[in-house]
């Protein structure tokens, strides 16, 4: 189904906690990282930049050319074309902005790094595990971030690598044992509690919520054990840290992790979540399409929320007929940053009808609770019939525990 505000079942203006007013769609550009209000994107190879500043001008909205990495020869050939460019999973994966517009990304194979007068990355690290990790973390004046991500599947040490000198040069900051974890998923910066939220996965033990001081010296686990604490997006607000849950094997959860350390389910998920985000007046997690016994959907949803607590689906789109282990999960990647805008930006891949599209709409919100009961009970609604196959066979379904408060 098309991303198109006519098409997504968003609730009326008038009772709706969060509305959207699509502003402009574009074919062959995928969302990388906000940085104030300029959204960052890759077409192949080329890093674009847009300024929604500008948006409330005449003239239409533009990308700007920024820079460009120069992959292996035959890569700059199966990027051209949506095909191979999903099959060999082309382009930039991951970047992180900092405050002088220096810009670390992450490509196959490679970590680059782009100086803010240059239009051309360099490449400063050589993936020796996997072909790149999920996602960068800057902290603010501080170091930057990223763990491993790799199959793994004999279970050994993972690496947790840092720069002090922006990016220029990499050294292991931390390391998990043999056995530990199979991956990292993501390493989050917190802004508000000024530490490091770092997920990791997949199985029993390895799934874990750890939080850790900005240089990495102290690490603490807060969730552990389960499924439920199996999570690779996360938004930190003032109040609490918001999560989705990625597992196959269950139905899948946003969390709230409040600022005492207590965990509370607010939103059941039709399917497997990777990726969320925040306007200035609402939070935004999207489903895949990772056909399993609990989760047998093909539709990909948007979901959205005003006040953290009451959840709607706000967009939706059906998997495309091309085989997910080759050509990519249907997906909706939404940008790494902060967003001090009003605009949602999400990537649709492997959908139908809207594959490697951006689409940007403008929010609306409405976060009166006393409004929004209605709403926010289509989500978990639509999630429990989608989900209707149930855990895996012999799964353990716990709640996650928080083993220590969060300052």
């Amino acid at each position: 189904m098309s991303s198109s505000t006519s098409d997504t079942r968003i609730p009326a203006a008038a009772s709706s906690a969060v509305s959207l007013r699509k502003v402009a769609a574009w074919h062959g550009i995928r969302v990388l990282a906000w940085d104030r209000d300029a959204l960052y994107a890759c077409r192949g190879y080329e890093l674009v930049r847009l300024q929604t500043a500008r948006l409330q001008s005449a003239e239409p909205a533009q990308w700007g050319p920024v820079a460009h990495f120069r992959p292996t020869w035959w890569r700059n050939l199966t990027s051209c074309s949506r095909s191979t460019y999903r099959l060999l999973r082309d382009g930039f994966h991951a970047l992180a902005v900092l405050e002088d517009e220096t810009t670390i990304a992450a490509v196959p194979g490679a970590i680059a790094t782009r100086d803010p007068e240059s239009h051309t990355f360099k490449t400063t690290h050589k993936i020796r595990h996997g072909a790149r990790p999920l996602h960068i973390a800057a902290v603010h004046n501080g170091n930057i971030y990223w763990g491993e991500y790799f199959d793994n599947r004999d279970r050994k040490e993972v690496h947790i690598y840092a720069s002090a000198d922006r990016g220029q040069s990499w050294q292991v900051a931390y390391t998990f044992p043999a056995g530990a974890i199979r991956h990292v998923h993501n390493i989050v910066y917190d802004r508000w509690s000024d530490c490091l939220w770092i997920l990791t996965g997949d199985e029993g033990s390895e799934c874990k919520i750890l939080r850790a001081d900005r240089e990495l010296r102290n690490l603490g686990v807060v969730l552990e054990g389960n499924q439920q604490a199996r999570a690779v997006a996360a938004i930190p607000t003032e109040d609490a840290l918001y999560l989705s849950t990625d597992t196959p094997f269950e139905q899948n959860h946003i969390l709230r992790l409040d600022r005492t350390g207590r965990i509370t389910p607010v939103a059941a998920l039709a399917s497997s979540s990777i990726f969320g985000c925040r306007t200035t007046n609402a939070l935004f997690f999207s489903t895949m399409v990772e056909p399993s016994p609990a989760n047998p959907t093909r539709e990909i949803h948007l979901a959205g929320s005003a006040d953290g607590t009451n959840w709607q689906i706000v967009a939706r789109w059906q998997k495309d007929a091309l085989p997910m282990h080759y050509f990519q999960y249907g997906n909706a990647i939404l940008p790494d940053g902060e967003n001090p805008t009003n605009y949602l930006a999400a990537t649709t891949i492997a959908v139908k009808h809207d594959d490697l599209v951006t689409t940007l709409w403008e929010v609306a919100s409405r976060p009166e609770k006393a409004q929004l009961r209605a709403e926010s009970t289509e989500l978990s609604a639509e999630s429990r019939k989608a989900g209707a196959g149930g855990r895996k066979p012999g799964a353990e379904s716990r709640e996650p525990k928080a083993d220590c408060p969060i300052p």
